[in-house]
């Protein structure tokens, strides 16, 4: 059967490899990448939420390497996809390769050539090839599918310490301004008031719509028609078929519960009692692997409370927010959600973004701090989202909650990031008030 299919693939992966060399790179919407995207000797895995952008990634990877001088025939990109590449195997990729140094044989040991490989997850046993390709050739690689091991951190395992991640997440507020044509400020500290209006109705549609590419310039419904597509076949694919869960109800209740409450507290012993309650039959071990799952195909992404010790931290409750603003009213039955959680939200998206570790403040007094953010390197910051300032009595919580935080954290600085920070007065100096649309395009704010 390999015998067979040996000359078919040849042509095949010789036809798409002359058509990426030679065709227009696609263009889409440049996405920032907070640190390096690559090193000497490992293979880069862009991993993220399925549909988040991650294929038109690895196209601005080619597009900018191509306008700082590298030649198109040193960018190769293949898609495994392709329904004409089925039945490849491992040992067929060395077919790619051969091709490839066959057409350019000068470039062969002395040229890097960065190879784009998209859905390689469809060939068996790539994993192999891909580190005998780093070992044997000058080259640098960049991976990316829509499977669940592609889409999450089990690739670096599969790399054997052989890879690189890079997360690309839906659209950041500043990406969002981006793909929709409106200008950026070069400093955000000295923007018109007209310009800083219609920042801040675009932050009001980002933290309606979402970031997600697909989902831009659609009507709610339709929206939300796709996004909840996105949901189901993120459940599907990267958890029911790929951990085999027989346990599909208890998995779409906690979908539910998670994406319909942003920030929230979860508690697997709550939810194992409501769901007791209700009449379902589920283990406590099968909700800890459940909430594992959602956030390894980063559909949802957790904050532990911070705490002195590892014990002290499991037995909290920790707060789960969706990856996108956009899923929030889609499962949101209460009507209790609202723009200060989606916005808390992206706030907690943009700092992993950013790269940083993200816990959050309990203190001894009952006050509570969403975010307290590090990053080696750089002091610690507590911040604190609060979407309305106009009522003195929800000023003077948040305000409260940060000092009293300060109290044991005393080397981070304070943020405050609102909506409305014209309704700032009378907060100390020591806290800094940023307007979120601020926050969010000035990144030095955010890890000062």
């Amino acid at each position: 059967m390999a015998d067979d299919l040996t000359p078919i693939l040849r042509q095949r992966l010789a036809e798409q490899l002359g058509a990426s060399l030679s065709a227009t790179i696609p263009a889409g919407t440049p996405r920032r990448v907070y640190g390096s995207v690559s090193q000497p000797g490992k293979a880069t895995a862009v991993i993220g939420m399925r549909r988040a952008g991650k294929t038109m990634f690895l196209h601005q990877l080619r597009h900018e390497r191509r306008t700082s001088g590298i030649p198109q025939e040193r960018l190769p990109y293949i898609n495994f996809e392709d329904e004409r590449l089925a039945g490849m195997e491992a040992k067929h990729l060395g077919l790619l390769v051969e091709e490839y140094y066959r057409r350019f044989p000068a470039v062969r040991g002395h040229e890097m050539v960065t190879w784009c490989l998209d859905e390689i997850q469809q060939v068996p046993g790539w994993e192999r090839f891909v580190r005998r390709l780093l070992d044997t050739e000058k080259v640098e690689i960049f991976l990316s599918g829509s499977s669940a091991a592609l889409l999450s951190r089990e690739v670096a395992t599969s790399m054997r310490g052989r890879g690189w991640e890079v997360v690309i997440h839906p659209f950041s507020f500043e990406e969002f301004l981006r793909h929709h044509g409106e200008a950026i400020p070069a400093d955000v500290k000295a923007v018109a008031p007209t310009e800083r209006s219609t920042l801040e109705n675009a932050l009001g549609r980002y933290l309606e719509v979402g970031g997600f590419p697909e989902a831009q310039g659609l009507d709610a419904a339709d929206r939300y028609e796709l996004l909840l597509r996105y949901v189901d076949v993120a459940m599907l694919r990267d958890i029911v078929e790929r951990h085999n869960v027989s346990n599909v109800v208890a998995l779409h209740w906690l979908v539910r519960q998670l994406l319909g409450s942003p920030g929230g507290l979860f508690s697997i012993e709550k939810c194992y009692a409501r769901l007791k309650s209700q009449g379902f039959a589920v283990s406590r071990d099968t909700l800890y692997a459940l909430a594992r799952y959602l956030e390894d195909c980063f559909l949802v992404r957790t904050v532990w409370m911070e705490a002195d010790s590892e014990r002290q931290r499991m037995v909290n409750p920790r707060k789960v927010y969706p990856v996108d603003p956009g899923l929030i009213p889609i499962f949101d039955r209460t009507g209790r959600a609202n723009r200060g959680h989606s916005l808390e939200a992206v706030v907690r998206v943009e700092l992993e973004r950013r790269r940083m570790e993200v816990t959050y403040v309990k203190t001894g007094d009952g006050f509570e701090v969403d975010f307290l953010a590090r990053r080696p390197g750089l002091e610690p910051i507590l911040i604190q989202v609060a979407a309305d300032l106009d009522d003195p009595a929800v000023k003077e919580r948040e305000v409260r909650a940060l000092l009293a935080a300060r109290e044991k954290h005393r080397r981070a600085s304070m943020h405050l990031v609102t909506l409305t920070p014209e309704a700032a007065a009378g907060i100390p100096d020591s806290v800094s008030v940023y307007s979120a649309w601020q926050w969010l395009l000035a990144p030095l704010l955010a890890v000062a």
